[in-house]
């Protein structure tokens, strides 16, 4: 077991400072579960007659990546700023002096995470309906960020090469993620703009509580590309997590796009956002493979690493289905 003791001093330090009381308390310190890169962590900062919820983002110490962090928090930002809704940031910085890491500190936002909850507990069975239009609105906010506000974006170029890359660097066989990419080659559409891309929108990444989307987290993956590709990857079949609607689980196709384009103005065109969600698919199967080769190379040992490399036939399977009726369309 972690001792959260020096942790502990370490954020009461920084956060005395921060609050202007000396005398401020951590309680309750403890490191919350999932995320395969990054620490989450949960506590309270007890000053001033108060108690105050915060949470913690922190790589973890043996791979620092300073830049990075500081990204994501100038996203949170200016996020907030177009009108998504955000955990406030509190602080964060690059150096590894001030809490053994990069960080980022924020306000905790009440709700749920877990899609099991989400697409299945009565608590959210009103809301399940509003939420694809939801999720379209948020995005096309998303797509409003100022590219200046975020410097040292990472801009996405050619987001097939990059893929193929992986893929065999990896070393991993696997035909039919091939054969998914030659698909991609053969049809890529033209692109719809050069926006910020959250990168990761999706189920796990957003709280959402009986009246709606609360928060949108974890843009450590957030760079410069095509808006359809966030709207793609939120239809991804393993972002389902097992219910039927093709947008996470509890909405159609229909409402995420109305939605987009009535906040944004920007015309979704099916096709394109189809072409972005194989792509998903098939980056999300070679992320399997990264995940698991983390664990086998002995880099990372972990049982959740390695579960997550059992994926990657999922993700095949479901590149087959999304292509089935395209290929014998093609063949006929």
């Amino acid at each position: 077991m972690t001792d959260v003791k020096p942790l502990a001093a370490r954020l009461a330090t920084l956060l005395a400072d921060e609050f202007a009381d000396p005398g401020l308390e951590i309680r309750a310190l403890r490191q919350l579960t999932g995320g395969a890169s990054r620490e989450t962590w949960a506590f309270e900062a007890a000053y001033g007659g108060t108690v105050k919820p915060l949470i913690l983002r922190r790589d973890p110490p043996s791979a620092p990546r300073p830049d990075l962090m500081l990204i994501e928090a100038a996203a949170l930002r200016e996020a907030a700023r177009v009108g998504v809704p955000e955990p406030e940031v509190v602080t964060t910085s690059g150096d590894p002096q001030i809490l053994g890491a990069p960080f980022v500190l924020m306000h905790y936002v009440d709700g749920e995470t877990l899609a099991r909850k989400i697409l299945r507990e009565d608590a959210f069975a009103a809301v399940r309906p509003q939420l694809a239009a939801q999720c379209g609105e948020i995005l096309a906010q998303i797509h409003t960020m100022d590219i200046d506000a975020l410097p040292g974006l990472y801009e996405e170029y050619d987001v097939l090469t990059t893929m193929r890359s992986r893929l065999d660097e990896l070393g991993w066989p696997s035909p039919t993620l091939e054969l998914a990419l030659r698909w991609l080659e053969d049809h890529r559409p033209a692109p719809t703009g050069r926006t910020v891309v959250h990168g990761d929108f999706r189920h796990g990444n957003l709280i959402i509580d009986p009246d709606g989307v609360r928060a949108v987290l974890d843009w450590e993956v957030v760079h410069i590309g095509d808006p359809m590709e966030d709207l793609g990857w939120m239809c991804v079949r393993a972002w389902r997590f097992g219910a039927p609607l093709p947008v996470g689980g509890f909405g159609e196709y229909d409402d995420l796009y109305r939605a987009y384009e009535r906040v944004s103005g920007t015309p979704v065109d099916p096709d394109s956002a189809f072409w972005w969600q194989v792509l998903g698919t098939v980056r999300w199967g070679i992320g399997c493979m990264a995940q698991a080769e983390r664990h086998l190379s002995g880099i990372t040992r972990s049982v959740e690493l390695a579960a997550i490399g059992r994926r990657v036939c999922e993700q095949e399977y479901d590149v087959l289905l999304l292509l089935r009726d395209r290929l014998a369309g093609a063949s006929a």
